[in-house]
């Protein structure tokens, strides 16, 4: 059964890291999990960033291992309980994926051998469709902009709502995710900070503190409160 835990952020303003959503990740992963492979690629610090995450984990009683310490990066896939790619710069991230050809073998684990999966910001761009809807800029260019394709459908972290009182005179969000519907027709889940999305199976269920907004093409957009459930998503077909 494939099982999710898709974040938008790894830090809310005023807490530590993932402290908004440590009581979340102890429910998924359970007790079952002992160690958690840590995909570390959208830092340029993979050390420094392996031992943020070690750090925190281990308060929350799991040990962490990461895939750049390893000698093979498909093996510790292969061998891994539960896997948790943290955010940073995504196409940074997808690029290392796939130069370390761990993109089909991620998702076989997850999608066919239900290993848990946790991604956090970059970390749940890459779990979708693809990374047209990340906010990053591409300071590398991976070999494609498909994903890993854990669900049928895209994902933007970090939504921020439109500022009637800004100044500022770029696109908002909303303007880009348009942008992005004048090209192609795949949904897109607006994650605001604060809030993630739980997949057990072909459930889908919002968590967290704050609301999200789906974006269709050709339709108004939708508000969704934690709590929704949001398995329509997970239907190819939306």
């Amino acid at each position: 059964m494939r099982r999710l835990l898709l974040v938008s952020n790894s830090t809310l303003h005023g807490s530590g890291y993932l402290d908004h959503c440590q009581q979340q990740i102890s429910d998924f992963f359970g007790k079952s999990v002992k160690r958690v492979l840590f995909v570390p690629y959208a830092l340029h610090d993979r050390d420094g960033y392996t031992k943020t995450a070690r750090d925190k984990f281990r308060t929350l009683g799991y040990e962490v291992d990461g895939i750049h310490e390893a000698a093979d990066p498909v093996e510790a896939v292969r061998k891994a309980e539960a896997i948790f790619i943290g955010g940073g710069n995504t196409f940074r991230l997808l690029k290392s994926l796939y130069d370390n050809q761990v993109v089909s073998e991620i998702r076989k684990r997850v999608l066919e051998d239900g290993v848990p999966y946790m991604g956090s910001s970059a970390g749940t761009n890459v779990a979708t469709i693809s990374i047209s809807t990340t906010n990053d800029m591409p300071i590398v260019y991976p070999p494609s902009f498909a994903a890993i394709g854990l669900v049928p459908f895209n994902i933007n972290p970090h939504y921020i709502d439109p500022d009637a009182n800004s100044r500022h005179m770029g696109e908002t969000r909303e303007q880009r995710i348009t942008q992005y519907h004048e090209e192609v027709d795949t949904c897109v889940l607006g994650l605001r900070e604060g809030c993630m999305l739980l997949v057990e199976g072909n459930k889908a269920t919002l968590l967290g503190s704050t609301n999200a907004r789906l974006f269709s093409r050709g339709k108004p957009r939708v508000e969704y409160n934690p709590g929704s459930d949001l398995s329509f998503l997970l239907n190819d077909a939306h």
